[in-house]
């Protein structure tokens, strides 16, 4: 990676560039995770939809040696699978790209974790009745909305055995107090890694957010501002201005 100037006093150099702290620190910590990072390396990807992740989870592959999959996405995996997902959110047009995925995965050697228990709800609210069923048995009438005790202690021992983690995209709808314990647990696991010497990045606006209203911003490594531009970061992307100052 290019040396970044941090010294306050290069700014008085007229028509020299460099990067801003803050910008540099958001360069160094992708850096980490997709460059330099200690193994083993993990990406935690959630959120609703495969199809908003797809650029990610592609470029990841060749980085990381293990991936959890979480949130909505899980459905689309687990019904391309042959299991049943209720009412659950299922992008059904992304069924072949989720297998494709599985399948690259394998080739790479990455391990490739998904949920095997959710608590399901029989309505989209933080009042509705619940139950634990495995991922792969969901009810009709019935969605999954967060990770179930099963799931946790699975990532709670991929998570706490990687040296470098990156956070992005919440592993359930954590808006809703009563399906926000996935989300909570998985970011104290995050945290504990953290303790044990690990590098850990959040970044995209849900896992953010998660973190920021669950105060872990102080219990991570690194918790990014660059928004979609880390995302674009994160999918291979070299952003316009950072190449601009690399190359003068």
């Amino acid at each position: 990676m290019h040396q970044l100037r941090l010294l306050p006093d290069f700014l008085k150099f007229e028509g020299r560039k460099c990067f801003g702290q803050l910008l540099a620190k958001e360069i160094e910590a992708i850096d980490k995770v997709m460059t330099s990072g200690e193994k083993p390396i993990l990406a935690i990807l959630g959120g609703a939809k495969v199809s908003s992740k797809i650029t990610i989870i592609e470029n990841i592959l060749d980085k990381v040696d293990h991936l959890i999959i979480g949130g909505g996405m899980t459905y689309t995996f687990v019904k391309a699978e042959g299991g049943k997902v209720g009412d659950s959110i299922c992008e059904d047009d992304k069924m072949e790209l989720a297998l494709d995925i599985l399948k690259q995965a394998n080739e790479k050697g990455v391990q490739i974790h998904i949920p095997v228990d959710v608590i399901a709800a029989d309505d989209f609210s933080n009042d509705a009745n619940t139950q634990t069923v495995d991922v792969d048995k969901i009810p009709d009438g019935w969605q999954g909305l967060d990770a179930g005790p099963r799931t946790l202690e699975n990532f709670k021992e991929v998570i706490l055995k990687c040296k470098t983690i990156l956070w992005n995209g919440p592993v359930g709808v954590f808006e809703m107090e009563n399906f926000s314990k996935g989300t909570i647990a998985v970011g104290n696991f995050i945290d504990k890694a953290t303790q044990n010497g690990a590098f850990s990045l959040v970044g995209g606006g849900d896992s953010v957010a998660a973190v920021k209203q669950f105060g872990f911003q102080d219990k991570v490594s690194y918790v990014s501002t660059g928004g979609g531009a880390m995302l674009e970061s994160l999918e291979g992307k070299t952003l316009p201005g950072i190449a601009a100052i690399l190359e003068a």
